[in-house]
């Protein structure tokens, strides 16, 4: 069973709630328009169900998840559900090797819609690192936490909203979208798994690589090294042999887990050798997932 983590596939369903909006977030044809950002233009490849099922014929398992950084989330309910909606019911039709990670409205948290689509068979809750990145935010989603804790399915934490015009393109991927794993990162240590001990928890891209700083956290009175969470796992995104050669120095490799991003990017390998490379693709997702290993 090879796993890939983190995907993000815009269905029929889901593009034509985007085209229905006036206001950002709003498709006008493959225009995306979001709030202080300049018009995108979607490439419609990018989200071609055959050529993805194409690239992905040596996978198992490809778990798909709401793009967090289009601000769905964050939108009233009732502009949020009627989209979020459409993701679930197009996302949990595709065929396999295809998964679907959950979302939800933050302004309407709700923990029995969030139980509805798990019962039809979500793998787990995917939230926006601004979400979870202070107290205030873990206090206001722990009913959703609790509901994955009580199944003992997964949370994904992934970047949300970035912003700003006035910055290159690859701005908000490399400062904004990393600032944000950071916080969510050193959040849910010090604040969500205190109160969610069972709950498991994968950080997109490495968690912006936050676990390198244990040295600063310890200088300044954080926790010392080797107290590794159990129920944590980083995800690679963007990165290459370089960044994971260095979390694995720090965390071991059996947190690490394969991710791909696509179609923003590809899985990288992680340059650690067979076993290592079987451990990020196949081990460590079922880890992260609670599901049997299958070797077919």
């Amino acid at each position: 069973m090879t796993v890939d983590v983190h995907q993000h596939l815009w269905t029929p369903g889901f593009l034509d709630a985007l085209r229905r909006r006036t206001a950002s977030p709003r498709l006008d044809g493959w225009t995306l328009h979001l709030d202080g950002e300049p018009p995108y233009e979607v490439d419609p490849r990018d989200h071609d169900l055959d050529a993805r099922l194409a690239r992905n014929s040596g996978l198992d398992l490809a778990l798909v998840s709401l793009s967090s950084p289009l601000g769905v989330e964050d939108l009233p309910p009732g502009d949020a559900w009627p989209i979020i909606d459409a993701y679930h019911d197009d996302a949990l039709a595709l065929p396999a090797p295809f998964g679907v990670w959950a979302a939800t409205c933050l302004a309407d948290p709700d923990p029995v819609r969030l139980g509805a689509v798990l019962d039809r068979g979500a793998a787990g809750l995917q939230l926006p690192a601004t979400a979870v990145g202070t107290q205030e935010g873990l206090r206001a989603v722990a009913p959703l936490l609790e509901v994955l804790e009580e199944r003992d399915l997964p949370l994904f934490v992934h970047p949300g909203p970035a912003g700003g015009s006035e910055t290159p393109g690859w701005w908000p991927a490399v400062v904004p979208y990393v600032q944000q794993m950071h916080a969510a990162w050193f959040a849910f240590a010090a604040f969500g798994r205190p109160r969610h001990p069972r709950l498991r928890v994968c950080f997109a891209l490495l968690a912006g690589l936050a676990p390198l700083h244990s040295e600063r956290l310890i200088n300044r009175g954080g926790p010392g090294r080797g107290r590794v969470d159990p129920g944590v796992f980083v995800e690679t995104s963007s990165y290459g042999p370089r960044a994971v050669d260095a979390i694995v120095r720090e965390l071991g490799v059996d947190v690490v887990v394969n991710g791909s991003d696509q179609p923003y990017a590809t899985a990288p390998d992680p340059g650690l050798g067979d076993a290592a490379r079987h451990a990020v693709t196949l081990t460590n997702p079922v880890r992260l997932l609670n599901r049997k290993e299958s070797h077919t």
